[in-house]
């Protein structure tokens, strides 16, 4: 490692009944996190599970985790508020100077954070943001979608990236002085990078190894998510469109 260390990762998962996933990547997160600790990239991490008013066990485990554990912290919504409640949340509730947030089910392999902070570091990135190199395994539909996504998001706000709304971005604390999320759906993905971009925040991508869901069901094609998406997009994008460079 070249350059000082970074004084704390903090690492968020935005859940709704995620029962069958919370131990295994709350697990795996603190696996590589105690790697980056013994290898000198950081000096601490936090884990935190934002429970987006689950109605399973989820709360419960989350708990037990945050008890058993000084590194975990469970935080838990009063009423559902869908993911771009819960990122905000976990956004504000993270201490570190870097903060990644993951879905529960873990669809890259958590050894990757390692060369997403070693990225940021060699490239002075404010955002490291990761796409997926095959996506044969999310099905058709979703694939053709996210296209359009990517497509739409270029033209309306002139920010080009791949898979805008994958679930792995790696932040700098620092952004976040200058960026106030509104989304409440999952535009706010992209809304984070539209944000940085044109703030003049350096944003860096690199590509994954892409893991599907094997339990459960994910509703982030679902036609009121799209819907949700779509409203929320043309609902700032003017706001969007003016934001002009700090830095």
């Amino acid at each position: 490692m070249t350059g000082e260390p970074f004084e704390k990762l903090s690492i968020f998962f935005p859940m709704w009944n995620e029962e069958a996933y919370i131990k295994r990547a709350v697990g795996y997160a603190k696996v590589e996190c105690e790697s980056l600790l013994a290898r000198g990239e950081i000096l601490d991490y936090e884990l935190i599970i934002v429970d987006d008013a689950s109605t399973d066990s989820t709360p419960a485990l989350a708990d037990e985790l945050a008890a058993n554990d000084s590194h975990v912290v469970a935080v838990h919504h009063p009423v559902n508020r869908k993911l771009g409640g819960s990122m905000k949340t976990g956004f504000a509730t993270a201490t570190g100077d870097l903060v990644l947030y993951s879905d529960a089910d873990l669809p890259f392999d958590m050894a990757q954070v390692s060369q997403a902070v070693r990225l940021m570091r060699l490239y002075e990135a404010d955002v490291v943001s990761a796409y997926r190199l095959d996506r044969t395994g999310e099905g058709l539909s979703r694939a053709i979608y996210t296209f359009f996504y990517n497509v739409l998001i270029r033209r309306l706000f002139g920010v080009r990236m791949r898979d805008i709304n994958f679930a792995f971005k790696l932040c700098k604390r620092r952004i976040f002085d200058h960026i106030e999320l509104q989304s409440e759906g999952s535009f706010i993905d992209a809304e984070l990078i539209i944000r940085t971009r044109k703030l003049g925040y350096d944003v860096i991508q690199f590509g994954v190894d892409y893991f599907p869901r094997t339990r459960g069901e994910s509703t982030l094609a679902s036609f009121g998510v799209i819907r949700t998406i779509l409203r929320e997009m043309f609902a700032l994008r003017k706001e969007l469109r003016k934001i002009t460079p700090v830095v």
